[in-house]
Formats: structure tokens, sequence, C-alpha cells
């Protein structure tokens, strides 16, 4: 699992709070593990593992979504299933309490891969998954980090002259939070990947990045690995990180870990950064990322969970 890439540094970092993101990770990988012991299948332990993370405040996925330049929250997921590549994905939603699992409505439950807005939330609402104001999604931390940023924007446009900047939804990376996913290998041997996001603060026009596009942010399929990423979203869109990564795998024989970090250093030379976790149909993990760091965690086959988030 990872639970967002960044400029993660230890001295910004409160004992508090990164005990409080050590317990929350670990409570996500014990969900998941959970899951696939009682012979859940990796579907199902992707979902729970991300409800944990999308239930709480500390991430930006689901209650801890960060806020767009209107002050909304703007959730986006996608789901995919490594045995038959089916894939759902939601966009742009502002109601919907885990988009993870309306991410997996759409692949279950309709036709299509990817829907957005309002039609999203309204298919999710037929679909009997749980709805909620939208002030469900107000934090207090998130809304500072919103004010901060449009703060900085107009600053920028007063001092800043170089007309490359001034381009319409032109984003401060310093405002890039990142994204929660998982990815799990069942008893079956099947596998499968999420990824849940409320984007990038202070993002405009309806702006969608990585997480809900199939192949770029998420993927999986059983001939190569599961993939989540995290960090900034167009460049993983422009290199169709994910996706890149299996066919390394599956072209070139590449291990997990060496296509990962292929994928990672062609998307860093393009001025991306972010960081993904994959796992491999044999269990072999990679966790990733060009930035100071990641939260990121494992649990193995029996039991043990480890948990890191610097470099």
């Amino acid at each position: 699992m990872h639970g967002g890439a960044g400029t993660i540094l230890k001295k910004n970092m409160t004992p508090e709070k990164e005990v409080a993101y050590r317990e929350t990770m670990t409570k996500a990988l014990q969900t998941g593990y959970d899951a696939l012991k009682s012979g859940k299948s990796s579907l199902d332990a992707v979902e729970v593992a991300i409800h944990v993370l999308e239930d709480s405040p500390l991430f930006n996925a689901g209650k801890g979504a960060v806020f767009t330049h209107e002050g909304k929250n703007e959730l986006d997921a996608a789901i995919m299933d490594g045995k038959s590549l089916k894939a759902g994905a939601i966009a742009g939603v502002t109601v919907i309490r885990n988009p993870i699992s309306a991410a997996r409505a759409v692949m279950e439950k309709s036709e299509h891969v990817m829907m957005a807005g309002k039609g999203a939330e309204n298919f999710a609402k037929q679909a009997g998954l749980t709805l909620v104001d939208p002030s469900y999604f107000y934090t207090e931390e998130r809304w500072k980090g919103l004010q901060q940023a449009l703060k900085q924007d107009s600053m920028k446009t007063v001092l800043d002259h170089d007309k490359k900047a001034q381009r319409l939804g032109t984003l401060n990376p310093d405002f890039k939070f990142s994204t929660v996913g998982a990815v799990a290998l069942d008893k079956a041997g099947n596998l499968a990947a999420g990824t849940s996001t409320g984007g990038m603060t202070n993002k405009r026009f309806n702006r969608i990045g990585d997480a809900p596009i199939i192949g770029a942010g998420t993927y999986a399929n059983n001939a190569t690995a599961g993939i989540s990423g995290t960090g900034w979203g167009e460049f993983y869109i422009r290199t169709v990180l994910a996706h890149d990564l299996s066919a390394m795998m599956e072209y070139q024989n590449l291990s997990v870990q060496e296509a990962s970090k292929r994928v990672i250093a062609k998307m860093g030379k393009l001025g991306g950064d972010g960081g993904l976790i994959a796992l491999d149909k044999n269990g072999q993990v990679a966790m990733e990322f060009n930035t100071a760091g990641m939260y990121r965690g494992t649990v193995t086959e029996d039991g043990k969970i480890t948990v890191d988030i610097y470099k």
C-alpha cells in the first residue's frame, strides 16, 4: 500500500502525527491481509484496505481530500482485476464516501470503464453506495492548505511576468498532495490494484489526474504485476506509467524492481515526481519513488507488516 509521495521530511513531522500515519497504514494493511487470509479475493482486499485510508483525514482520498480552487472536493478512483483485465473508474465526484467502491461498481455493474461527475454519482446511488453531504470531506488542515496555495497564487500573479507561468490552470508543485493505493495477490494467484485520490490542492477546471486512468496510475495484469502510482499525475498520464511498467516486464522480461526503477526514471527526466507500488505474480514487491518520502507499507504472506515513510 501507499499513502502518497512528496516532500515528506522527518523534520517537518511531529512525533504524534508520524505515529498516526504509521498506525493508520498498519490498520489498512491488516484489514487487507485479514480479507485475503479469510479466502477473499485480491479485489476485496484492495477495496477494504483503501476504505481505511479513505475514511482517515490523514490521506488525500475520501475524508482527507484536498480542496479545488473553488473550495470543493473532487474525488477520483480506479480499480482493476488482473485476472480478467476488467477495470472501473470514477472521476470528479463530490458526494461518494468511498470512491474506490464506486470504481468497483462501475467495473462489475456496468458495461463501462469510467464515469464522471453527476452521472457517476447517480450511478453510485443506484448501485446502493453510501453518499454524503459534501461537507463530510471538510478538514481544517486541507482548507488551510488551499488558503496558502491561493495566497501564493496571488503573489505569483503579481511578481511573475513569465508567460509560461501565467498559463491558465498552472499549479504550484509545492501543493501537490498525493494519492492512496493498494495492490494485492490472493490465494488463487490473482492480482488486483486500486487507487483513490482527491487530486491536487487548488486544481481548476475539473482537472483529472492519473489515478482513475487505467494504464497511467492504476493497472493490474496476472501475467505481470499490480501497480498503483502516486505523484504528479500529468506525467503518469503522459508516460502511461503503470502500463509501461507491465509492458517492460512482459516484453523485456524485466523484474518488477527493475521495471519500476526505469519508469520512475523516465518520468523524472520529463520533470515529474512521485512514486509507485508494484506487486508481481510471484509476490515480489517494488516501491520506487523520486521524492523525499512516500507513505508505504507491505504485509507478507505470514502476516508481517512493515511501514516506512522517509527515504
